[in-house]
């Protein structure tokens, strides 16, 4: 960037001074990573580069997907392990450093993060996702967003929306009903626009309901514009557009990477014809002039080098908030300082892996070995290490499998590291199943037969498969892809150094089988069919009363917490209710530890179908032995309205409410009821609303009464065997029976006096 270039832009200013096909131009990129420049009007280009949990500005030549090297950056860990923080503060930190290395190297915009649902486990790109619940990934969401764009730098929300699978990401159509979309897939979205107002939103590649995210007004104009108050720019994921001029008429600002022009063209073309108006091509165009008018403060200002050493403290320290400890049978962990022969056994304790393959991979500026990190902070114990494995085989080297047993037949206590290789899950594709490697499955078995002391620790992106082994260890930590630092933070977890505190964002099924996907996942023939609706994980195995390896908010730690003294109260009623709940929280145990609470609603007498429960709450606490705190939740409407798709809003329904408090989705500690009267909710009534709903409207059901209390009609319609039957007809079908009491005339009148 040139020292001589402008604070800032004028940007009505050089909107007005622009020809038409310097609008155009502006609207493509023009190269893979840059926007284009107006030089007579002195307006710059500005970088924007993946990706979600590090930088990655590639150094040479460019592509999308990670195959080129990039600069050297802080590879922090993943979504998959951030959101198990349930930390929005950690999150902020970790954007912060994001944004401080982006502004080192002139980047303006940060392509991440990505909050679409994890619908099923098995897709690939699940890494660099958050969670199955839409309220945990929308607030650590819109810390990491607040904090990358506190530094001057930018963020681009993605992939907008319903992009929950690889497999045909670039053209299979997302078949979800609104509700569905309203109360799931688009809250995260809705949650960051809202808080956060991140510079840039990216449309995603797929289609939702037949039309093309690039193109389509309802999402980018109507209902992220519209519905949610955004105020920046869209732009496309990388080949996303379609029909380019459709994008920029339906809210697509700007199409990237370069078209070389087509793009251009195609829009200029359009004008010409009278098939877009000039007025459109001037929006989008002041979009990406006010992002680049953002940009330039940061830009221009002499570049500063991050700190290495503090931001792969910081990356450490995210790791470490990252694992969740699963199971410790017979406190097993944390390991003694001293005792017996430790065996580190498996290549992933020697040979991390530690981010996703695709688009979002990054350079590390180090790189933390758990087996180096273990050997140090056990000085006196001997330490023994056995690769077991070659990550990416598939069949079992039997030499050394027979290396690994030995050491385990001769060690105190076995460190079992297993997990997914790179090949099993990456942008682009899907994965085929949900288990480890067959050979690393049969490695627990062998090595438990040798020794009965054996804790796993798991490198994966995506939930693996357990059972039956999990029942063959005593310990099982989720280390998920820690990034540059996770093998130091595996360490001091195993040693107790540091407190496991993480949380699962997401349900470990028993088996696959018991996903809400199955038989709707990855669609067939361009159409993938979203026929689970609003059951999306724990909700579904809520729903179906499934038994699970592993809860959605499930994780253990050190120490022990119990909640006492809930209290519920409801501050404000009516349509936009205010309930506030507090509950005491008490560390019951040895040393000092995080709690997690967490706050689900069920609604049981709602007149629509509604999840078991849902999560609409949570707050962290960290407390010393037998130190108390009093946690304060506030639940806002949203927490008990459900999406009415008559009225095209959220709604709040009258009646009970159950507050639900825990430490997971099946660890509820305590419960309360509550009563609200939310909002008049009459329903809307039609001529071909059924005789029953003419029955449950307070205002009408005593006209339909009279009417029909002395006919026969009425001895019909309230008959034991087949009243029910009958009150199921539309109205005006009874009305077209011989002898009907009520005439379509009396229903346009009643509609007119009732009917809203």
């Amino acid at each position: 960037m040139s020292t001589t270039t402008p604070a800032t832009i004028d940007v009505e200013e050089v909107l007005a001074a622009l020809t038409l096909e310097e609008k155009a131009a502006l609207l493509d990129g023009s190269d893979f990573w840059n926007t284009t420049p107006i030089d007579r009007l002195g307006v710059p280009a500005v970088m924007v580069t993946d990706g979600p949990h590090g930088l990655r500005k590639q150094s040479g030549a460019a592509d999308h997907v990670g195959l080129n090297d990039s600069v050297p950056a802080t590879c922090f860990p993943p979504a998959a392990g951030l959101v198990s923080s349930w930390d929005p503060q950690l999150l902020h930190r970790v954007g912060a450093a994001l944004g401080d290395e982006c502004r080192a190297e002139r980047v303006a915009v940060l392509l991440g993060p990505g909050v679409n649902m994890k619908r099923s486990p098995l897709n690939g790109r699940n890494f660099e996702y958050f969670s199955e619940d839409p309220l945990l990934a929308g607030a650590l969401a819109a810390g990491l967003v607040q904090g990358v764009q506190s530094r001057g730098v930018g963020t681009s929300l993605k992939h907008f929306a319903a992009n929950n699978q690889e497999t045909d990401r670039m053209t299979v159509s997302a078949e979800v009903d609104e509700r569905t979309l309203r109360e799931v897939y688009l809250p995260a979205f809705e949650r960051v626009v809202t808080t956060a107002q991140p510079w840039t939103v990216m449309c995603s590649y797929n289609r939702i309901n037949g039309v093309y995210a690039s193109e389509d007004p309802w999402l980018l104009t109507d209902v992220l514009r519209g519905d949610w108050g955004y105020e920046g720019l869209v732009v496309s994921d990388w080949g996303a557009t379609n029909v380019r001029e459709a994008g920029v008429a339906a809210g697509m600002d700007l199409e990237m990477p370069s078209s070389s022009g087509a793009g251009t063209r195609r829009i200029l073309d359009a004008v010409r014809e009278g098939r877009l108006s000039e007025a459109d091509v001037d929006r989008a165009a002041r979009r990406v002039l006010e992002l680049v008018a953002k940009a330039q403060p940061a830009l221009t200002e002499p570049a500063e080098p991050f700190d290495v050493d503090a931001h792969h403290a910081l990356a450490r320290e995210a790791a470490t908030a990252a694992a969740v400890l699963l199971k410790n049978e017979d406190a097993i962990l944390p390991l003694a300082p001293t005792g017996g022969r430790v065996a580190v056994i498996g290549e992933f304790a020697r040979t991390p892996r530690y981010q996703g393959a695709g688009s979002s991979q990054v350079n590390p500026t180090r790189l933390d070995a758990a087996l180096d990190a273990l050997t140090a902070a056990l000085p006196d114990r001997e330490v023994v290490f056995a690769p077991a494995f070659a990550i990416e085989a598939e069949e079992a080297d039997p030499e050394l499998v027979a290396e690994a047993v030995a050491a385990a037949t001769s060690a105190e206590v076995v460190l079992l590291f297993l997990g997914l290789p790179a090949s099993y899950e990456s942008e682009g594709y899907d994965r085929a199943h949900m288990d480890l490697p067959a050979q690393q499955v049969a490695l627990v078995e062998a090595i438990a037969d040798a020794n009965p002391d054996v804790v796993v620790v798991l490198s994966n992106g995506s939930v693996v498969t357990l059972d039956p082994w999990r029942d063959r260890v005593k310990g099982l930590l989720e280390a998920w892809l820690g990034g540059q630092a996770g093998g130091a933070a595996i360490a001091d977890l195993l040693t107790g150094a540091a407190e496991p505190s993480g949380r699962l964002g997401e349900t470990i099924p028993v088996h696959h089988e018991d996903n809400p996907t199955v038989g709707n996942f990855p669609g067939e023939r361009g159409v993938v069919r979203y026929g689970e609706g609003l059951l999306i994980g724990y909700r579904w195995y809520d729903a179906h009363r499934l038994p699970v390896a592993y809860p959605f908010g499930h994780g253990l730690g050190y120490t022990t917490f119990a909640h006492e003294d809930l209290a519920v109260t409801v501050e404000a009623d009516g349509a936009a209710p205010r309930v506030v709940v507090e509950t005491t929280v008490r560390n019951s145990g040895p040393r000092a530890g995080t709690e997690t609470v967490q706050v689900y609603v069920a609604d049981p007498a709602a007149t629509v179908f509604r999840p078991e429960q849902e999560l609409r709450g949570f707050a962290r606490t960290v407390l010393e032995p037998g130190a108390t705190a009093r946690v304060r939740i506030e639940l806002d409407a949203r927490a008990f309205a459900y999406w009415d798709v008559s009225r095209g809003r959220f709604v709040v329904e009258g009646g009970a409410f159950e507050i639900r408090v825990g430490a997971s989705s099946r660890d509820i500690r305590a419960t309360a009821l509550i009563e609200l009267s939310g909002e008049d909710l009459l329903p809307p009534l039609a001529p071909d609303s059924t005789v029953q709903a003419w029955l449950d409207h307070p205002r009408a059901a005593g006209w339909i009464r009279d009417r029909i209390a002395d006919h026969p009609f009425g001895g019909m319609l309230f008959d034991p065997t087949h009243g029910e039957m009958m009150r199921a007809i539309p109205l005006v079908r009874i009305a077209r029976f011989p002898g009907s009491p009520i005439s379509e005339s009396d229903i346009d009148d009643a509609v007119a006096r009732f009917g809203a």
